[in-house]
């Protein structure tokens, strides 16, 4: 079924889709939605938008908030991050808790070490 032109392009049809596919965290979420027929731009329907916002917040793949912008500090001979006292609270960290820092490509993963 067509819809109305694309806002983005302003040329294609939307035309209604099941295949929209979103990666978060891992974890792979397939949508409803409509596609552009001209630039291939997708848009999710706002209802299973919402269902995947859910399973991603039970998954813990959506924290509050997703990303966090800090800039690093000079201590010593190292580089501080501060961690956002949102994080903190989600995670439940004390100071004086150990930590493990990791590498994944360009990412650093920093994983409490306590349950």
């Amino acid at each position: 079924m067509k819809t109305k032109n694309c806002p983005v392009c302003g040329k294609g049809d939307l035309v209604r889709v099941t295949d929209i596919t979103a990666e978060l965290g891992g974890y792979v979420f397939v949508h409803n939605g409509v596609r552009c027929t001209q630039c291939g731009e997708e848009f999710i329907d706002e209802a299973d938008s919402q269902k995947a916002i859910e399973a991603a917040r039970k998954l813990g793949v959506w924290p509050e908030p997703l990303k966090l912008y800090r800039k690093l500090s000079e201590a010593g001979r190292g580089i501080v991050l501060r961690i956002p006292s949102d994080i903190e609270r989600q995670l439940n960290l004390k100071p004086g808790e150990e930590v493990a820092i990791s590498k994944v490509g360009r990412k650093v993963v920093i994983e409490p070490l306590s349950a």
